[in-house]
């Protein structure tokens, strides 16, 4: 069994509940290892079946940014414990200087004010290596240099985001990005009409199984045939779904006496996937056919069998609208779960595999959500979202993209408590001001990679029962956010000006 160790100062600087649970150590092609931790004073220990060099990451409290996901460089075992803080600022450091490489090389223009930044942090981090055996130094000298890092990659990024739109705004005024939202609530899109027609192109209808049937035989299509109604009548782009959802409680109640009956489970999906086809075939064009297949949880489903059932899905999907477009949702499309060591594939290779299969698959949406205890990660920099885009568009196929981040932490009375918004993490505490920043921040870096053809948000209210409470653009009173307003201005490309 190989094992990691790092010297962690002060002791207790991370949480055992809610940090450590959430690292995970990675190999150079960013395969996730499965791994446990163990605390012994000071130090963590990563243990893994095999001893193969990897990269810890892990959320850690950076001045000024939160407490982000932050890697190491690659690393070998060693019998002496690595120190935490120094090798999470040589991990950054590596990190800024490889992307300021790949982005140079392509003739970007890289402004002098990151340059002076991101030599502060080398200095910084020369002087945290020289202050060795003072771990506290160390620690101290180490802080600084991977703050300095975070400051220089919004520097950097926002460099590549501006150049690069410049040039796609140049060659078209209209970028070709779906810009939609969730409407989780019936009365939501008449009640705020005006400001959904004006900031969206695209609306994402809840065709959902459980809602759907939720009594064998009793179908309710109300809900789905107003507002398909509604989005036609407006020329909005509709995508129908998830169809499926195949988290542990996305399935209808009634399918669980069918839960061992693999053969017969696949015959109900299927069925129910061309009843909703067959009923919106020519209003509905884009059809995300099923979400969480990577992760799973209905049934204690094997990865074997949720492959299966996937791809038979698409089979029925594509036989019912020869047309339509056909995608699936990833969820944690970094692939963190891998450590818990329940999963074989990763998330790429779980839809490469698919791809594979031939089975009609027309793009991918990847669910990048933050604050919630689950189904979300910890925040991550720029270079690492545009990297994960990156990595995902090398499967060539269209990219869509569906965010959720909290505007309160509130306790949302109707949400379990696996539903609830966690600690903060981000650079500044949940509220509708960091809702806003964090769009600001990520809308963009999307919009500039040619691969995403549509970004979409969870939800529109916050009056109805959801995934992700607190992340809606209307909260509870019908009040719109702040949040909706900069959606408006990424769409419009306001900040170019």
């Amino acid at each position: 069994m190989g094992v990691m160790r790092f010297t962690v100062h002060p002791e207790g600087l991370l949480d055992a509940e809610v940090d450590l649970p959430r690292a995970y150590i990675s190999g150079f092609d960013g395969r996730v290892f499965a791994s446990r931790f163990e605390i012994d004073g000071d130090n963590v220990d990563f243990r893994r079946v095999n001893s193969d060099s990897g990269k810890l990451q892990i959320p850690y409290p950076v001045a000024g940014f939160g407490k982000p996901i932050v890697s190491t460089a690659s690393l070998r075992e060693h019998e002496d414990p690595y120190i935490l803080s120094l090798e999470l600022a040589r991990g950054k450091i590596c990190q800024v200087r490889n992307q300021l490489a790949t982005w140079e090389g392509l003739g970007m223009q890289i402004p002098e004010e990151f340059r002076t930044v991101h030599k502060e942090s080398h200095h910084l981090f020369a002087q945290a290596t020289a202050a060795k055996p003072d771990i506290a130094e160390v620690t101290r000298l180490a802080d600084l240099a991977i703050a300095k890092s975070f400051e220089a990659i919004d520097q950097l990024a926002n460099a590549y985001v501006r150049q690069r739109l410049s040039v796609r705004f140049k060659r078209s005024p209209q970028l070709p990005v779906s810009f939609g939202c969730s409407i989780n609530s019936v009365t939501a899109p008449y009640n705020q009409r005006e400001s959904f027609l004006e900031t969206f192109n695209a609306a994402a209808i809840p065709i959902e199984w459980k809602q759907i049937e939720p009594q064998e035989g009793e179908y309710n299509w109300d809900f789905s045939d107003e507002l398909v109604a509604w989005c036609m009548e407006n020329r909005l782009l509709m995508r129908g779904g998830p169809l499926l959802d195949l988290s542990a409680a996305g399935l209808p109640d009634w399918l669980n006496q069918w839960g061992h009956d693999f053969f017969n489970l696949q015959s109900f999906v299927c069925d129910f996937v061309e009843t909703a086809i067959s009923r919106y075939a020519g209003k509905v064009r884009l059809w995300e056919v099923s979400s969480r297949v990577n992760t799973g949880g209905s049934f204690n489903l094997s990865e074997e069998e949720r492959l299966t059932l996937v791809a038979r899905t698409l089979e029925v999907a594509r036989q019912s609208d020869e047309e339509g477009q056909l995608i699936i949702r990833i969820e944690d499309p970094w692939g963190s779960y891998l450590s818990a060591g329940e999963h074989r594939l990763s998330p790429i290779q779980f839809v490469d595999a698919l791809l594979r299969c031939g089975v009609g698959l027309s793009g991918i949406n990847l669910e990048i959500t933050v604050g919630y205890a689950t189904k979300a990660s910890a925040p991550r920099d720029l270079l690492d979202l545009s990297r994960l885009i990156d990595q995902w568009s090398m499967l060539e196929v269209p990219l869509n993209v569906t965010l959720a981040f909290p505007s309160c932490s509130d306790p949302d009375p109707q949400a379990s408590e696996d539903m609830a918004v966690a600690e903060n993490s981000w650079r500044s505490p949940w509220s509708t001001q960091a809702q806003s920043d964090w769009i600001d921040s990520v809308f963009p870096l999307l919009m500039a990679k040619q691969s995403v053809v549509g970004i979409y948000w969870s939800h529109l209210t916050d009056a109805s029962r959801h995934v992700f409470p607190n992340s809606g653009l209307v909260d509870a009173a019908g009040v719109p956010k702040s949040s909706f307003q900069s959606i408006l201005d990424q769409r419009t490309g306001k900040w170019l000006s």
